[in-house]
């Protein structure tokens, strides 16, 4: 935490986090010239592990996070949700040159900084933004079994009280709920779709789509695809996989914790086989466009 964080943060409690919040954004807007853009992004998926991942990567020595850390902030959510503020407010969130400079000084090696943001991957706008904006980065994407992420999109939803739908109605009623929102999207560069982002839960996990526009915008050698379960059999393998592909040393991974993990209900059967067989061909073309085979059934 930076001094102006400490020093702000020691007023009314109340009061304190906002206009703290305020003031670290404006000074790091006002300093944006001498703050680096981000060296990679993590993209999702939604409910796939991407906060996990980001955990671990923020305990390696050479990654480092974003100039607050108020509620384990990974994202500003710039390239979907902010995008009209600019780069400079961007830039505002990471650390400074000197800051890096000092920490490559001491540890005698490179030092990288990201965020990390699962509406990234699947909002359509975001990989051309990226790619002009962020022409050196690159980019790490967790796919999880589609089936049991859906289902895990469901019951996030439903605990941040904006589903009142049990999941199979819910399913149902996602065509509806999106309806017209791609058109509004293309159709404004900054509108924000919340149906877009919260009610996807079957079209979120069609995967091969989202992984071509990511491909066809930055190339396919920037961006490392790892498997979500893969990732939890074995957490630190998965923190080497993702060091290797930045540039950056092995580490042993102090807390291996898994973040945001949630207990439910188990699906219904018949749902439960309708998903697997709606997903059946996708999945197929997914494993086609990586050219690999995928542990989901």
């Amino acid at each position: 935490m930076t001094t102006l964080e400490q020093t702000l943060k020691s007023l009314v409690p109340q009061q304190a986090k906002g206009v703290a919040k305020s003031a670290v954004r404006g000074y790091g807007s006002l300093t944006a010239t001498w703050r680096p853009l981000p060296d990679f992004l993590v993209l999702g998926t939604k409910r796939g592990g991407s906060t996990s991942a980001w955990r671990y990567l923020i305990q390696h020595p050479q990654v480092m996070p974003m100039v607050t850390r108020w509620e384990h902030l990974k994202s500003p959510h710039f390239f979907y949700w902010h995008y009209d503020r600019g780069l400079d407010w961007y830039r505002g969130h990471f650390p400074s040159v000197a800051a890096r400079n000092a920490l490559q000084r001491r540890l005698g090696r490179k030092v990288i900084t990201g965020e990390s943001s699962p509406y990234y991957m699947f909002d359509p706008r975001v990989p051309a933004r990226v790619a002009r904006d962020l022409p050196e980065a690159r980019f790490i994407v967790l796919l999880r079994d589609p089936v049991k992420r859906a289902y895990s999109h469901y019951w996030e939803r439903v605990d941040n009280h904006v589903e009142p739908l049990p999941f199979a109605r819910a399913l149902a009623a996602e065509a509806e709920r999106t309806a017209g929102e791609p058109e509004k999207m293309a159709a404004d560069p900054y509108y924000y779709s919340r149906a877009h982002d919260w009610y996807t839960y079957r079209e979120r996990g069609v995967y091969a789509p989202q992984l071509r526009r990511w491909f066809d915008a930055v190339g396919r050698d920037r961006v490392l695809i790892m498997v979500s379960e893969d990732m939890y059999r074995d957490e630190q393998e998965a923190m080497d996989q993702m060091a290797r592909f930045l540039g950056i040393e092995s580490e042993r991974i102090p807390d291996t914790t898994q973040h945001n993990y949630r207990a439910y209900a188990p699906m219904d059967a018949a749902v439960e086989a309708e998903l697997r067989e709606f997903y059946r061909p996708h999945n197929a073309a997914l494993a086609e466009l990586l050219g690999r085979e995928l542990p989901w059934r």
